[in-house]
C-alpha cells in the first residue's frame, strides 16, 4: 500500500494500525536547529486525545508521544525525526461479531474489494486514529511557522443544524480550545453541547464544519499548475477520515456573485506595498499566497457507527441487524479541530521551505 506520505521537502508519513501496538511516523525536511517544543507537541496531541468528555469516545488513551531520532539536545538535528504513540487501550473483541461484516458508511467494504483484505479491528489503518501521527508532524510544521510568525487556528463553526454566525474575525480565536467543542463562542459552544448530549441519548451521530484561517503568511508561496496552493490545502484536508467538502474563500457562495462584487481590487498599504483590500478571493490568486489571510471551511460527516439497530448485510449477502457496539465519538467535528491544523501546517510548512529553494 503506498500514498503514506505528505509534501515534497517538509514530509510526513506515517504507519501503524488503530488496534496495532503504535502509530509513528517520520518526520523528514525539518530544518536543522529549530528547538523542538514537546511540551507543545504533547499539548496538540492532548486537545485530539480520546475521553476528554462525554460526547467522545470513552477509550482512555494516554497519546503520549516518543521520539526515537532526529532530536539532539532539544534541537532538530536535520536527520530523519522518527517517533510513536503507543496503543494502550484497544479492545479488539469489541469487533468481533464485524468480522464478516460490512459496517455501514466505513472503508471496510471500499478496502476489501481493493486489496482482498481488511484489518477488522476497529478499522485497522482507515481509523481516524492513525491521524494522531499527523498531529505530530503538524505541531513539528507548526513550530517552522512560528519561526516566521505564520499561525493558523481552526475551530468548530457548525454542529448539526446549530451555526456559530459570527465571522472569524468578530472572534478570539484564542478562546476556542477553552470547552470541549472547540468553538470560541462559549454560548454557541453550549448549545452544540446540548444537541450532541441529545443525539447521544438517542443512540445517532451527527456532521458539522470546522473553520480554518492562516495569518501572517507572505504572498507568493503556491507552485502552479498542479501544486496550487489551495490544490495542496484542498487534498490534505480531504485526506482527514469523514471530511466531505472543502471551500476557501467565498467558496460556493462564489457562484452567485457578479465580477463587481467578488473583485478583491488592490490598494497601496505604503509607498512600496500593493496589498487587496478586501479578500473575497480567500488570500489565494492563481493557486499563490496573496498576502491576506487564507481562510477555508471543511465539512465533515456524521460519525458512521452509532447506536441504532440497522438492517444491512453480511460479505456473503445475508441480511443481517447490525447492533450498535463499542466506543465511539457523537461528533468527529471537536476532535477534529486540531487534525485540521495539523494537516494545514504540513501543507504550509513544506510550501514556505519549497519557496526558499525557487529565488536566486
Amino acid at each position: 500500500m503506498s500514498a503514506n506520505t505528505i509534501g515534497k521537502i517538509f514530509r510526513l508519513t506515517t504507519f501503524g494500525e488503530s488496534h496495532g501496538k503504535a502509530i509513528g511516523g517520520v518526520i523528514d525536511g525539518c530544518p536543522a536547529g529549530l528547538l523542538i517544543d514537546l511540551d507543545f507537541v504533547q499539548q496538540q496531541l492532548n486537545r485530539r486525545r480520546p475521553g476528554q468528555s462525554e460526547i467522545n469516545t470513552p477509550r482512555s488513551e494516554a497519546d503520549e508521544v516518543e521520539f526515537l531520532s532526529g532530536i539532539f539536545e532539544g534541537a532538530a538535528t536535520g536527520a530523519p525525526i522518527a517517533f510513536i504513540i503507543r496503543n494502550n487501550d484497544a479492545r479488539s473483541q469489541d469487533y468481533d461479531h464485524l468480522k464478516d461484516i460490512y459496517r455501514p458508511s466505513h472503508a471496510g467494504f471500499t478496502w476489501d474489494k481493493k486489496y482482498g483484505f481488511y484489518d477488522w479491528r476497529g478499522g485497522g489503518r482507515a481509523s481516524a486514529r492513525e491521524t494522531i501521527a499527523r498531529v505530530v508532524g503538524g505541531a513539528i510544521a507548526q513550530l517552522v511557522l512560528l519561526k516566521s510568525n505564520i499561525n493558523i487556528q481552526a475551530y468548530t463553526s457548525q454542529i448539526g443544524k446549530i451555526i456559530l454566525e459570527k465571522n472569524y474575525t468578530a472572534l478570539n480565536l484564542d478562546e476556542r480550545y477553552n470547552n470541549a467543542i472547540h468553538c470560541p463562542d462559549d454560548e454557541t459552544a453550549g448549545k452544540m453541547m446540548t444537541l450532541l448530549e441529545e443525539i447521544k441519548i438517542a443512540g445517532d451521530s451527527t456532521g458539522g464544519v470546522i473553520d480554518c484561517v492562516i495569518r501572517n503568511l507572505p504572498a507568493g508561496l503556491g507552485e502552479p499548475v498542479f501544486d496550487k496552493l489551495q490544490a495542496d490545502l484542498a487534498k490534505a484536508i480531504m485526506s482527514i477520515n469523514a471530511a466531505k467538502g472543502f471551500e476557501y474563500g467565498e467558496g460556493f457562495a462564489a457562484a452567485s456573485m457578479l465580477g463587481s462584487e467578488h473583485n478583491d481590487l488592490f490598494t497601496a498599504s505604503d509607498e512600496w506595498t500593493l496589498t487587496p483590500a478586501t479578500n473575497h478571493a480567500g488570500g489565494i490568486l492563481g493557486g499563490i499566497s496573496t498576502g491576506s489571510d487564507i481562510y477555508f471551511r471543511v465539512a465533515f460527516k456524521p460519525v458512521a457507527t452509532i447506536m441504532k439497530s440497522q438492517l444491512t448485510a453480511d460479505k456473503y449477502g445475508n441480511p443481517v441487524m447490525l447492533e450498535g457496539k463499542g466506543r465511539h465519538d457523537v461528533c468527529v467535528v471537536p476532535r477534529a479541530v486540531p487534525v485540521v491544523e495539523a494537516m494545514t501546517a504540513l501543507v504550509i510548512a513544506d510550501h514556505l521551505l519549497r519557496n526558499r529553494t525557487s529565488k536566486l
